[in-house]
């Protein structure tokens, strides 16, 4: 589990004294009480009382912090879910607030923990990638923006890779139509990736397979262009050959 920065958000809120059995819980007094839980790592309890402040006291000052870290708590439990259904309330109920953009980082960490190998599907990558980039083009300046670019590089590297996995795939089951599709995606919408190299690669191999030969050469000559000492294009100029 990565360790997360949580800034000023992690607070205890002072309050005059513990409530007796007669009287209701105030605001504060469920707040501390959650955040004394987080202490204790007790991650599921502590969402629970970070939400009875929304639910008791949903006009309190503290109510959209708690929200927050409700789902921070739900986060650290693996409670993704939990967590991202509380972010979206969050981030639909106080979209001014100085915090969202921790929301949508928060969001995207929740998919980006969930991510799978190469070869299955990749819908947590893509939430991961939506969410970051709500965080990289809307607060440039945020705190968190470094964090998401860098974890955007590494999942359009991951994206990049799956659309490969598939297309070796439809490859070996000669269905190349299928494959160069995959392949053509990676090297229109994956260019800064490492499997650029392969996926020109793979066009030169399917277009020669399929006798296109113009398209074939104009796919050894971007590799040559970018990528002269490249084995793949090595291994292109031999297939042309």
């Amino acid at each position: 589990m990565k360790k997360i920065v949580f800034g000023l958000l992690l607070f205890t809120v002072a309050c005059a004294s513990a409530p007796t059995e007669t009287q209701t819980e105030t605001a504060e007094d469920l707040y501390n009480q959650a955040y004394a839980e987080m202490e204790q790592t007790a991650w599921k309890r502590a969402a629970q009382t970070f939400e009875k402040i929304e639910l008791e006291h949903p006009y309190s000052k503290l109510a959209a912090k708690a929200k927050l870290m409700s789902a921070y708590a739900y986060y650290k439990d693996e409670k993704y879910d939990d967590a991202i259904l509380s972010l979206d309330r969050f981030i639909r109920y106080h979209p001014g607030n100085q915090d969202v953009d921790y929301a949508y980082y928060m969001k995207g960490m929740c998919y980006y923990d969930q991510i799978v190998g190469s070869e299955k599907a990749q819908e947590n990558t893509q939430k991961a990638e939506e969410a970051f980039n709500q965080v990289i083009v809307r607060f440039p300046d945020s705190k968190y923006a470094k964090d998401a670019s860098g974890k955007m590089a590494l999942i359009r590297d991951h994206m990049a890779g799956h659309e490969m996995e598939v297309g070796r795939y439809y490859l070996n089951e000669k269905n190349y139509l299928s494959a160069l599709n995959r392949f053509a995606a990676v090297v229109k919408d994956f260019q800064t990736t490492p499997q650029i190299e392969e996926a020109l690669y793979r066009q030169v191999e399917v277009y020669t397979i399929l006798g296109l030969n113009k398209e074939a050469k104009e796919s050894l000559d971007v590799l040559a262009h970018n990528y002269p000492k490249s084995e793949w294009y090595k291994r292109a100029v031999e297939i042309i050959k």
